[in-house]
């Protein structure tokens, strides 16, 4: 029979039978749209990030729907995976003036560049990574892997700065702290290394140095120009900039 007589056996509206089917429609793509949303996020967004995305795309859709999707998709956020810690290092006890005091939002680009290296496991070997971050839009602006955590590691860094480096006011590390044991000056960079070793290093292993270094190249790009952040009212660090200096 047709829908038109089955609607009037029914006396069911036809046009709310064509409603209920176009919702089904609609309902299907919204689920193929988080879940390429979540996999182009490299199993890193959350609900709400995803909820910002489905927005752009005309989507209008609670959090509590978004997790119940997610939940039946199977689609866990690397940051709701319990992760290794590592002992705790010996507190920092060098008498360094605090020159942040905890100013966070700066107003200007470069104003403040916050740094600290981090490890990552190459062929079972610890190497290490270090990123120099613009606290203004939370933008990696230098970044460098190496074999070994020295002062040339640092420099390679730099050297990827793009800027004139005379721009920049303070370079502060967590070798400048409020007290001993509380590093919360430099929470910022402190912050944005935890994103990076969940998001990048967190149960990784690096064939070679070659593929580390081709890897973090990858991701530094993928971090700067794909990856919105919460902090800047979930936009990219590039778009703010471009944005803000328009």
């Amino acid at each position: 029979y047709s829908i038109s007589a089955m609607c009037k056996a029914l006396k069911v509206s036809r046009a709310l039978v064509y409603y209920e089917r176009k919702n089904k429609r609609e309902d299907k793509k919204m689920e193929e749209e988080i879940i390429r949303i979540f996999k182009e996020s490299r199993n890193n967004y959350g609900s709400r990030k995803i909820k910002v995305k489905l927005q752009e795309l005309g989507y209008q859709v609670s959090i509590r729907r978004i997790r119940r999707i997610m939940n039946l998709n199977g689609l866990v956020s690397n940051y709701t995976i319990k992760q290794f810690k590592v002992h705790k290092s010996k507190c920092n006890e060098e008498k360094v003036e605090n020159k942040l005091n905890r100013e966070f939002n700066r107003e200007k680009q470069l104003d403040v560049v916050v740094s600290d290296l981090t490890y990552v496991n190459v062929a079972g070997k610890w190497n290490y990574i270090c990123l120099i971050l613009d606290l203004w839009n939370r933008e990696i602006v230098g970044y460098a892997a190496g074999k070994n955590k020295t002062a040339e590691l640092v420099y390679k860094a730099f050297n990827k700065i793009s800027y004139d480096l005379n721009r920049i006011n303070v370079f502060h590390t967590d070798r400048s702290l409020s007290k001993k044991g509380c590093p919360y000056d430099n929470a910022v960079a402190e912050a944005t290394y935890k994103i990076i070793k969940t998001e990048f290093a967190y149960n990784r292993r690096f064939e070679d140095f070659a593929e580390l270094e081709r890897e973090l190249f990858d991701y530094v790009n993928w971090y700067n120009n794909i990856r919105i952040h919460g902090s800047l009212n979930y936009q990219t660090p590039v778009n703010y900039r471009l944005q803000l200096s328009l």
